[in-house]
């Protein structure tokens, strides 16, 4: 293993399993294993010339698509897990709201309890990012990179492509509605998307459902004035690594 890789993932605070399984939309036997966790830098890549914000560890090479029971960790350095997460990236913000953790030290639950002080309207405009985005690929807008050929070739379309575009719609509409994001996905939202990804919704009514969760999502995300508690942060950041420096 690299020097980075004993770093990552001797030092992690908080680790858990993301993706589809997590979300409820995944269909059993068919998935491969999406983990995300966050770790603590060592002092030497904090204070000294060479950070070390991430690792990632595959079963397949990169560039290799994984296969059903392969394993995708990704472990984020603390301080770059905060910085994407005060950003609002969907991917990141969804560690913070599992029902369940495969590690939780204290500091990693210190981080989940303080999990509101991430959100604000850039979690809205980021979820809007990444639908449009996906959408615009489904539509053939942007460059239509098909990655499940085998979905197209039954259902017409990537299926399960669409599925997480309508996902990021639907999970932005609640995070902007409540100020929470409910793991898994909570009915009767979950069988929508079970359904989409089934191949049991035609493309034309996917693409209907994707474009009437972005017009919301986008009505509610202009409409938002919440701002990252960003002294809070800072705050927890700083002791986070103290304590654990100094354990």
């Amino acid at each position: 293993m690299t020097y980075e890789g004993e770093v990552a993932l001797n030092n992690i605070i908080l680790r858990g399993v993301v993706g589809s399984t997590s979300h409820g939309t995944g269909i059993e036997g068919q998935e491969d294993r999406d983990e995300m966790g966050v770790f603590i830098e060592p002092a030497v890549h904090v204070c000294g010339l060479t950070s070390l914000d991430h690792y990632i560890q595959r079963d397949k090479p990169e560039g290799v698509r994984s296969e059903p029971g392969d394993l995708d960790l990704t472990l984020y350095s603390l301080r770059k897990f905060c910085r994407l997460a005060s950003v609002g990236n969907p991917s990141v913000l969804l560690l913070l709201w599992l029902d369940e953790y495969i590690t939780m030290s204290p500091i990693g639950s210190e981080l989940v309890k303080m999990r509101e002080s991430f959100l604000s309207k850039r979690c809205g405009e980021a979820y809007l990012g990444y639908l449009t985005q996906q959408k615009m690929r489904l539509t053939g807008e942007r460059s239509r990179n098909v990655s499940r050929p085998e979905l197209v070739a039954k259902y017409g379309y990537d299926t399960k492509f669409a599925m997480h575009a309508l996902r990021l719609g639907l999970q932005g509409i609640e995070v902007m509605t409540t100020r929470r994001l409910t793991i898994p996905v909570p009915e009767p939202n979950r069988t929508i998307l079970r359904s989409v990804r089934g191949g049991e919704v035609s493309f034309n009514e996917a693409l209907k459902l994707i474009n009437e969760a972005e017009t919301k999502l986008r009505g509610l995300t202009e409409a938002c004035t919440w701002e990252a508690d960003l002294p809070a942060i800072d705050k927890f950041l700083t002791e986070a690594h103290l304590k654990y420096w100094g354990r």
